[in-house]
């Protein structure tokens, strides 16, 4: 009778036990997901909240998402790397060239006329940061690196049919080296975060502005201008534009061991092809927007793109200055950036 006593006691024991000792083996983490992309954005619907999903899955739903889009934490899309830096939130998207000159490195990829496929260019990104530059973003974890595809023109009032016709336009760019380019072609370059495109076209505060396709619906862009300049990305793109995703280095070093596995499984080149490849297949939907409403959409003929490329050269000229007054080598970051894009352009299909 004692001995069932004792067994009976020990197996309660172990069944109180076991919840407290599989709650700890189960132990799971909820991260704050910020950045300043729209929710109905085709990059934080099939980009972030994907990305996300899958992480959840893998992990078995014991990394779970806080999602804001829109700056809904608050603060400015400039200070979104910073978030993540100084733990305000767990993972951010962001731009690199929000910040002017913070990361000149990686400004390389958003020079003209460098790439022609968002997937393979992202490759060469993330190969290119570990190689040449692993200490660019050494503040946080990063996640992936990637590209938009081919940069477009979209203006209000006036087709874009050559170099001159952008004379004088007060044109939106991203970034720093984007808005030498504007400057180079003639225009009158003004900078601004993406979210405040919708409301400068429409006050007039500028005539048109350079975006990919992908993101013209979330903005409105295809509403607020009526011509559209691309070209043919098999003498390269206009320009592109680079993103971070990047995650807080204390709340990763702090996971369990086998969720930091399921972040790192979901991180560096495979994850940041897929983002660069997922953000380019949008802009087939962006493109019909436009083109449904009846805008008028203008092919960039081969002539009067080397002439786009003629006036930005000096661009590229003196990035590689810069980098060498910054003690870096800049003819060797731009060879090994452009080797990198022939190397993954190759081996990407189309």
């Amino acid at each position: 009778m004692i001995q069932r006593r004792t067994l009976l006691k020990t197996s309660a024991a172990a069944a109180l036990a076991a919840p407290a000792l599989s709650g700890l083996a189960q132990q799971g983490v909820t991260l704050k997901f910020h950045t300043f992309m729209a929710p109905q954005s085709n990059v934080w619907l099939n980009m972030h909240k994907a990305w996300m999903d899958k992480v959840e899955k893998d992990s078995g739903s014991r990394i779970k998402f806080e999602a804001y889009p829109a700056m809904q934490l608050g603060g400015t899309p400039v200070q979104l790397y910073d978030q993540a830096r100084d733990g305000v939130v767990d993972i951010i998207w962001t731009l690199p060239g929000n910040t002017a000159g913070r990361f000149p490195r990686v400004e390389v990829f958003e020079l003209p006329f460098m790439m022609s496929n968002a997937e393979a260019t992202s490759k060469a990104y993330w190969e290119y940061v570990q190689t040449m530059a692993p200490d660019e973003f050494k503040d946080t974890q990063v996640i992936a690196l990637h590209v938009h595809g081919p940069g477009v023109i979209h203006t209000a009032e006036k087709a874009v049919k050559n170099v001159g016709d952008m004379r004088g336009l007060k044109m939106r760019a991203p970034t720093r080296q984007v808005t030498k380019l504007m400057g180079a072609l003639g225009a009158t370059p003004v900078g601004m975060p993406l979210p405040q495109i919708p409301d400068a076209l429409s006050k007039g505060t500028i005539q048109g502005c350079v975006i990919p396709w992908e993101v013209v619906p979330s903005v409105k862009v295809h509403e607020l201008t009526k011509f559209h300049a691309e070209f043919d990305p098999a003498g390269g793109s206009l320009y592109t534009t680079t993103f971070v995703m990047a995650m807080n280095k204390n709340k990763y070093n702090a996971l369990p061991p086998d969720l930091k596995k399921v972040i790192d499984a979901n991180s560096g080149l495979a994850t940041s092809a897929w983002l660069g490849k997922v953000q380019q297949n949008g802009d087939v939907a962006g493109r019909k927007a436009a083109a449904d409403r009846g805008n008028n959409i203008f092919n960039v003929s081969a002539t009067e793109a080397q002439e786009f490329r003629r006036r930005s050269r000096q661009i590229e000229v003196e990035w590689v200055e810069d980098m060498n007054k910054r003690g870096f080598d800049g003819r060797k970051l731009l060879e090994t950036a452009r080797s990198l894009i022939d190397k993954h352009t190759k081996g990407t299909k189309a």
